[in-house]
């Protein structure tokens, strides 16, 4: 937003045209201790595979994989970085005003065809000397990933973003979107986009991190299938990666619950291809599965 070379406009004046405070225009973030990023990668993998561990357990975790830390430093790890380590959902879920305004609406219903639930999440993502932060929107039907974003911090903005770009991809709106009752989750902004696409806004129960366990699940797919391969250091990078792992997902990577199809060949009907040369991947209608953010 500051054009730091402006010749007419000095960077005051931009300041105040933007009603930005000069401190934040020209403040520099310090890297990160290289102890405190070991300590926050440790623990993203361990509340990955654990999602119901508490401080202590948490604590005790990473002394067991040779940390000196304490249960201080560990609660305030987790806060940072956004997870919740009393109750099994990420600290992700702050709930806003209108939190728990809406009921969740999936209990005892059976999800038979593709777009008749949605359901989105946010998860952390770390990196080489920061973080970020990843939501997606899936089809719970088919499992496909329809739209997904990237953050630097937790905003309703890239949640949005996400929702709206598998608006874009599939032409149409679900019946019902399904989230937990974060504040990103919980906005205007957001309930007015799900009701703009004739879709019916859903919420997790308190502490239910049950209630989204698909979008959960998808979490440590991406996780230990992509991201913990490589050690990424930039949003670029992360944006790459993910592009090319949800284009693999969604066309490739074939699900034991979907009798051994990919999320797009359920997701679009198509099927399976049992010929002499069925043994390769389904084809599909070109659709986009990657972010432009």
């Amino acid at each position: 937003m500051i054009d730091w070379k402006h010749e007419a406009l000095s960077i005051r004046r931009q300041c105040q045209a933007l009603d930005l405070p000069r401190s934040t225009a020209y403040y520099r973030p310090e890297p990160m201790p290289p102890d405190e990023l070991r300590q926050r990668k440790r623990l993203d993998r361990i509340y990955t595979d654990h999602p119901y561990y508490g401080v202590v357990r948490m604590t005790d975790e990473l002394r067991a994989q040779g940390e000196s830390v304490g249960v201080a430093r560990v609660r305030r790890l987790l806060r940072a970085m956004g997870l919740n380590a009393v109750y099994p959902k990420p600290r992700t879920s702050l709930p806003n005003g209108t939190a728990g305004r809406f009921p969740y609406l999936l209990r005892g219903v059976d999800i038979e065809r593709p777009h008749q639930v949605w359901a989105s999440d946010i998860t952390y993502i770390p990196m080489a000397g920061s973080w970020a932060y990843l939501a997606a929107v899936m089809d719970w039907h088919s499992r496909a990933v329809l739209g997904w974003a990237v953050s630097e911090d937790m905003n309703t903005g890239f949640c949005l973003e996400a929702l709206r770009m598998a608006r874009r991809m599939c032409g149409r709106g679900p019946e019902i979107v399904n989230t937990d009752q974060g504040s990103q989750f919980t906005s205007e902004e957001w309930i007015d986009t799900v009701r703009a696409m004739a879709a019916k806004p859903s919420q997790d129960g308190r502490r239910r991190w049950v209630d989204n366990v698909m979008v959960e699940r998808l979490w440590r797919t991406v996780k230990y299938e992509s991201l913990y391969l490589v050690d990424l250091t930039c949003l670029r990078e992360v944006r790459t990666r993910l592009a090319e792992y949800f284009r693999f997902y969604n066309r490739e990577r074939r699900h034991s619950s979907l009798a051994k199809r990919t999320p797009f060949a359920v997701l679009f009907e198509i099927p399976p291809n049992n010929g002499p040369r069925g043994a390769g991947r389904d084809t599909h209608p070109a659709a986009p599965c990657g972010s432009k953010n």
